[in-house]
């Protein structure tokens, strides 16, 4: 699995045809086949290539959604 940094995730935004990734609780997952995540934005409040953590505990839907999607790496905390 691979170890992301926050810089490193901003490049997977889902925009020009990148992959789309969103960081939560410490794990990176990849939404881009999801219809919701259109080019790398959820609902005009969302961008892909973030840590979502504090954002989706405040959305209507709980973590449940993300079981669907793959998950491809862990986020790295600030100090590496």
């Amino acid at each position: 699995m691979h170890a992301f940094t926050l810089s490193e995730l901003e490049k997977y935004d889902g925009k020009n045809g990148r992959r789309a990734y969103i960081g939560y609780k410490g794990r990176v997952y990849d939404v881009t086949d999801s219809f919701l995540w259109k080019n790398g934005v959820h609902q005009a409040l969302h961008q892909a290539g973030k840590d979502l953590t504090r954002e989706i505990k405040n959305a209507p839907h709980g973590e449940e959604f993300l079981k669907k999607f793959p998950i491809v790496g862990y986020l790295l905390d600030d100090k590496h």
